[in-house]
């Protein structure tokens, strides 16, 4: 049979660590207001990322046709959501485009990034079109959906 002996010494030190650890305990419980940092990160807008496409083939007759596409072709946000919408151009000189039923408006360049800084207060369907490429008799539609929830 083996015994654990404990000096005075030992005992006083546990005691000590015992009674911190409680007081500690109560304080946090008592005091539970959030404690300001000096790094506090900030709080970031996210991040989308939208890219300029094209799809090109040809027909049985050889005929080649193309259309130009925003991918993804639908993001989702919600209502009153502070992002920002990156929009690199990789196919297709320049793109200007219009978000239906705001007032922005603008330009994507190939191998150039646009960044809009967005923020939706109602929710709905909010079209990304781009005026070059509107419908299927001008290569398109080059159209996409922000979803806002």
């Amino acid at each position: 049979m083996h015994f654990l002996i404990l000096k005075r010494k030992t005992i006083a030190i546990l005691f000590i660590i015992c009674c911190s650890l409680f007081v500690t305990s109560i304080w946090l419980f008592l005091n539970n207001k959030t404690i300001a940092t000096i790094n506090q990160p900030q709080e970031k807008n996210r991040e989308i990322h939208l890219v300029t496409g094209e799809f090109k083939a040809k027909t049985i007759d050889g005929k080649e046709i193309e259309a130009y596409r925003w991918d993804p072709g639908t993001i989702f946000v919600n209502k009153g959501e502070k992002f920002n919408l990156s929009i690199f151009g990789i196919n297709g000189r320049s793109h200007p485009f219009i978000i239906e039923g705001t007032n922005i408006k603008g330009t994507v360049e190939q191998n150039k990034e646009t960044v809009l800084s967005l923020q939706f207060e109602k929710e709905g369907v909010y079209r990304i079109i781009c005026l070059t490429h509107p419908d299927r008799a001008h290569n398109g539609p080059m159209i996409a959906y922000i979803i806002v929830d």
